[in-house]
């Protein structure tokens, strides 16, 4: 067997539908008193209902979290909890407004509770990403993790069905990327080959039924899987990718994810045989990218850049931001083959 070091940090995580109502409980196992309630503008009425659960120790609802993460979003956010004397933070929505918390939490150490509405699964993971003078600067700090995540599927009927397809496909992508990380581990591969399989599953049903809270519940399952795996290791050349062209050109996170994926999957097969074998089974496929993109297109996901708003006089610079930061992948990182994957990328046609 290959050496490995395996690590495990706690988050705790509560399922079930209904199960938004647990949140005085889990408030209370932290010590919390005085929470903030994050949200957009466009879930402000989750915020309310998340402050009407909370009653007295409710500071207050900041409906101000937004795509990508600004540092002035995230200034204003962290005077307004300094204000407010909040001992935590509770998020109620998706990547946005968990990122936001994270911010948060990297420059206040409050502790976050987080119950998304989405399958973004970013919940999960380390990870947090600012966005400044049309940057988007990640890092990994353990700081930023939720301490509890509550899982409702309720919570994400509000969510659009097209929606709903590009996030399952954005946490998806998290897995991809888990199973040839250099510093992966057996137990993180096994989370994120069953995670693949869980969306592959539900996603399809839940295109079908839009309110069935089973299929919702198992792509929730999905999503919790491979965002821990993705927290627990390195990203490669996709989150490279999607962190770059959302960030610098201001694109939608989850459909750049779903855009890009069987690119950077196919830039980085030879390299990673293993993993695109275990993706093609999880996906129940004989070959990965083909069987990746057959789930797209039953799923009515974007397929192309320029849908997505991305200017064709921009990949150059695209490329060159890319390329500018070392990053770990199984193949390098080539100027010329990524300029060729985006190209293709921003006009649809199949990875070549």
């Amino acid at each position: 067997m290959q050496p490995f070091v395996h690590e495990t940090r706690a988050t705790r995580v509560v399922f079930g539908p209904g199960s938004r109502r647990f949140l005085p409980r889990e408030l209370d196992q932290l010590g919390v008193r005085r929470a903030l309630v994050l949200t957009t503008s466009e879930q402000t009425e989750l915020g309310q209902e998340i402050a009407a659960i909370l009653g007295d120790r409710c500071t207050g609802v900041l409906d101000s979290a937004v795509m990508h993460v600004p540092i002035e979003v995230t200034r204003s956010a962290i005077d307004a909890a300094r204000r407010l004397g909040a001992d935590g933070c509770v998020a109620a929505g998706g990547g946005s407004t968990i990122g936001l918390a994270k911010a948060i939490a990297l420059e206040s150490d409050l502790p976050i509770v987080v119950l998304p509405t989405t399958y973004a699964g970013s919940e999960m993971t380390p990870l947090y990403g600012i966005t400044d003078d049309g940057i988007k600067k990640t890092g990994r700090d353990w700081r930023v993790v939720p301490r509890t995540v509550i899982y409702d599927p309720e919570l994400t009927l509000t969510l659009p069905t097209p929606l709903s397809m590009t996030s399952g496909m954005n946490a998806i992508a998290h897995a991809a990327e888990a199973l040839y990380a250099r510093d992966g581990t057996p137990v993180y591969s096994l989370m994120a080959e069953e995670g693949i399989r869980a969306l592959a599953h539900a996603l399809p049903r839940l295109r079908e039924a839009p309110t069935d809270l089973d299929a919702r519940g198992d792509a929730q399952y999905g999503t919790w899987l491979c965002g821990t795996a993705l927290g627990n290791v390195q990203m490669g050349l996709h989150h490279k990718l999607c962190h770059t062209l959302g960030g610098s050109f201001n694109l939608p996170h989850a459909e750049v994810h779903t855009v890009i994926l069987p690119h950077a999957l196919t830039y980085n097969a030879n390299a990673a045989s293993q993993a695109m074998s275990r993706i093609a089974r999880a996906l129940g496929r004989p070959q990965a990218v083909a069987g990746l993109l057959a789930l797209g297109r039953s799923l009515g996901v974007p397929q192309s850049l320029r849908e997505l708003g991305m200017p064709a006089d921009a990949l150059d610079r695209a490329a060159d931001l890319v390329v500018q930061t070392p990053y770990p992948n199984p193949r390098p990182l080539e100027r010329g083959a990524i300029r060729v994957l985006l190209q293709r990328a921003y006009e649809g046609v199949e990875p070549g």
